[in-house]
């Protein structure tokens, strides 16, 4: 049995057939398919041991359970269809997660563009709501929430009161997780709600290494980003990178449970081991080789489009990474990118440091040479904007719809997303669906036109082209017929009654999300 019981809803505790873009789906209703089908397709269950404990986990919660357990506490992380003969005797609960309540992007975009609530918040509230939670509340156990979406119990407080959470813990809990832990079992107050601000973030030592298998090989390589864009939370924690001997124990841990394959996780892989901004390329390309001695297919997290296009010019090092990862196991490479606008005069608001060490008033430069590098290497980005941004304007946005237009030629996705406040800009107000704009639909429009051009070709000539993942296709292509299938009756639309029969308020508009 267990004292403290660490779990999280199926969205999450899943490996996406190990597909990590298929995650994405998870923000979403389930358009054009019956909900059974839709998890199926974006979250099937795991393999779990006799234990009910998960062969592998989502990262951050490996990451608390590895520090409690150092600790010396009874704790482990338990697949949520397991919980049940937990429950009883456990004394403390943690859930984590990404997108709680569907407030972060895309999860807000398709809730507020369809109407519909995504499964990822419906799939979390039917975990807190069940019985063997509630009973075990009743008897006295403890609940601690805490990840990434941990700033979202603030806005949703009657959930907070609804499932009995005791504490929110926001942000990087390494430092302060042992402290609570040791109260909650102790029967000592605890804080409703813990901030953990940048002066309090953990140090490399205190962060631990993962004790069991993290969902898709997840490696973290570095915490904090120097850019400092002031829509973004992870530029208020400080820069520290992970030794490789650190890395590699991680990177062992994974194949040790038969894990092959992974994703490098930083907010711009390009600057592991940097100064500032300067890549390292000596670090970068010791890191890469390290990893490929463990993983035959290698994906990345996050890069910069000026990190790129930097890295390229002064020290080839797009063209030496993948001489190291392109063999006879991969030819290409994944990763999300923060396109954000294509307004210069935002940027420079929101972002100045996003082109750096290009001046910002070269963006749009800065973008189509970095796209340009990523297509001749393989590369596929799933870049994503903002829209909603406090001080945006019609004319930003049709600098961004002429950006869309000067990069239709180079593979990638094109993701909007609507503004969430968060990082420098958390006390402003965010985006929300009646506040669109003609101006806003044209930049969606050809977003979605630019991702319908690509994505076929990146689904199934490069992402599901292997013969094993044919069911995942077939429904994958159930989904795009039907997605294009809405397509054509938009532009019917569109030709019928012009722009405006689109935008929130109207009739045209609230009958096709019915539909």
């Amino acid at each position: 049995m267990l004292d403290v019981v660490i779990t999280t809803d199926r969205t999450m505790m899943t490996n996406h057939h190990r597909k990590e873009f298929l995650g994405f789906f998870t923000t979403a209703p389930p358009v054009g398919l019956p909900e059974r089908a839709w998890m199926w397709l974006s979250a099937p269950k795991p393999k779990v041991d006799r234990l009910g404990r998960p062969i592998e986990a989502p990262y951050g919660l490996r990451k608390i359970e590895a520090k409690l357990q150092e600790a010396g506490f009874n704790a482990a992380i338990i697949d949520p269809d397991h919980l049940d003969k937990y429950l009883k005797s456990a004394r403390l609960l943690m859930v984590g997660h990404h997108d709680y309540f569907a407030m972060n992007s895309p999860s807000v975009e398709w809730w507020a563009i369809t109407g519909e609530e995504p499964v990822n918040s419906r799939s979390f509230k039917r975990l807190m709501r069940q019985k063997s939670i509630r009973e075990a509340k009743r008897n006295g156990l403890k609940i601690i929430a805490g990840g990434p979406a941990a700033w979202q119990w603030l806005w949703r407080t009657e959930y907070w009161r609804e499932f009995g959470v005791d504490t929110v813990i926001d942000g990087e809990a390494e430092r302060v997780i042992v402290d609570i832990t040791r109260k909650a079992l102790e029967g000592e107050e605890l804080p409703a709600y813990l901030y953990v601000g940048p002066e309090d973030a953990p140090s490399i030592d205190e962060i631990p290494e993962i004790k069991g298998a993290s969902v898709n090989g997840f490696v973290e390589i570095m915490r904090g980003c120097p850019r400092r864009c002031r829509f973004c939370p992870v530029t208020l924690r400080p820069v520290r990178y992970y030794p490789l001997e650190k890395i590699e124990k991680e990177l062992q841990v994974n194949v040790k449970a038969g894990i092959r394959s992974g994703v490098l996780h930083s907010e711009d892989v390009l600057l592991y081991g940097a100064k500032g901004i300067e890549p390292n390329p000596d670090a970068i390309l010791k890191l890469h080789t390290l990893v490929k001695k463990y993983y035959r297919t290698v994906a990345w997290s996050h890069v910069t489009l000026a990190g790129v296009k930097y890295a390229e010019e002064k020290y080839r090092l797009i063209t030496n990474l993948t001489e190291i990862l392109y063999d006879e196991h991969q030819d290409w490479l994944g990763v999300q990118v923060g396109l954000e606008t294509g307004s210069r005069r935002l940027a420079r608001i929101i972002m100045p440091g996003k082109a750096a060490p290009y001046p910002i008033e070269k963006w749009h430069e800065v973008v189509g040479d970095a796209l340009a590098i990523m297509h001749d290497n393989r590369i596929v980005p799933a870049l994503t904007l903002i829209l909603g941004v406090p001080g945006e304007t019609e004319e930003d946005l049709i600098e961004t719809s002429e950006l869309i237009d000067n990069i239709k030629d180079y593979r990638s996705l094109i993701v909007p997303m609507f503004f969430v406040p968060l990082g420098y800009l958390k006390d402003r107000e965010g985006f929300i669906r009646d506040r669109i704009t003609e101006a806003h639909l044209e930049v969606m429009w050809r977003a979605l036109n630019h991702s319908l051009r690509w994505g076929e070709d990146i689904a199934f000539n490069m992402y599901l082209r292997s013969p094993k993942y044919l069911p995942v296709r077939i429904l994958f292509k159930a989904f795009l017929m039907y997605v294009k299938a809405r397509v054509r009756e938009l532009v019917r639309v569109l030709d019928e009654k012009g722009p405006e029969a689109l935008l929130p308020s109207s009739t045209v508009t609230k009958n096709l999300v019915a539909s």
